[in-house]
């Protein structure tokens, strides 16, 4: 499932060892002469070898007066999320999560949870793709990714203490929205990838890793979003390119508003990739952009 879904529903998390000189980062900055928007692909969970981060990532930073990202620092560090992801995942059909799946599904949820020691009892009243989304982050965190090391809380936690502005495109409501808009049949095919892909994921992590670490957004994003985008492009659409697509007039806003400050917008790395993607949107709209 990493390879497909865990890039679009957690926006692309990735690895690897440490290593000599930083990796050359997802970053570009957009500018239209009278300030800079700058876009920085995010990776939710990382490990200590992720850091430090390239210099000119820290520039950015430093350049920046405002720092957005996808949620606001105060969703991300919400005590109350997890509890209400819970209660948005609780099933109103009347039948257990057991009783929806098929039964070869359903074993194979066994077996996997007998091997990683999961309470299936726990979500027997809840939908699929929460148990999805649990299978994905047990894996991550068993190949030793650490969600506190992720880009997004380390730069939340460096704009606060820095006393920057900062703010969220999304609200953490309007996230688990999206997960709870998947057909049955859509999280039906979730936890499916998810259980395959949890066999193999190290592998999967290290050869993205390996095109995070080169730049290569091209071929990241055929690994991540283009396989996506073939394969299921409703999900594609609405966790990817619909969001995209809301988020450029504010993007715009920051950069026509010539009194704006100069900002650093952290957001999933997929979402600045391919031709729908936030990059190209704004290329498209006659803004100035590079690749630092």
């Amino acid at each position: 499932m990493f390879k497909r879904w865990t890039a679009a529903l957690f926006c692309l998390v990735l690895a690897g060892p440490a290593c000599a000189e930083p990796p050359r980062p997802l970053l570009w900055k957009v500018s239209d002469g009278d300030n800079a928007v700058y876009l920085l692909g995010s990776f939710h969970l990382l490990k200590p070898g992720d850091y430090p981060l390239a210099a000119s990532t820290d520039a950015a930073f430093a350049d920046a007066e405002q720092v957005v990202f996808e949620l606001s620092p105060a969703d991300m560090s919400d005590p109350a999320g997890a509890a209400r992801m819970l209660d948005t995942a609780r099933r109103s059909d009347g039948r257990t999560l057991q009783e929806a799946l098929p039964a070869d599904t359903w074993q194979a949820l066994e077996a996997y949870a007998a091997t990683r020691s999961m309470p299936l009892a726990f979500y027997m009243d809840k939908d699929a793709w929460l148990l999805s989304l649990v299978i994905s982050l047990n894996e991550m965190q068993r190949l030793g990714l650490d969600p506190n090391l992720g880009l997004d809380r380390h730069f939340a936690d460096r704009a606060v203490k820095a006393g920057k502005q900062v703010r969220g495109l999304e609200t953490y409501d309007q996230q688990i929205a999206l997960f709870e808009g998947m057909t049955p049949a859509e999280q039906q095919q979730a936890l499916e990838e998810s259980l395959d892909e949890a066999k193999q994921m190290r592998g999967e992590i290290e050869r993205m890793h390996a095109l995070w670490r080169a730049g290569d957004a091209e071929g990241l994003f055929e690994e991540t979003g283009a396989e996506l985008k073939a394969k299921y492009p409703g999900v594609y659409k609405r966790l990817n390119s619909d969001r995209n697509r809301a988020w450029l007039p504010r993007l715009r806003a920051m950069l026509d508003d010539s009194d704006s400050d100069d900002t650093l917008v952290v957001v999933g790395a997929m979402h600045l990739l391919g031709d729908d993607g936030v990059v190209a949107l704004l290329r498209a709209k006659g803004y100035r952009v590079e690749r630092l």
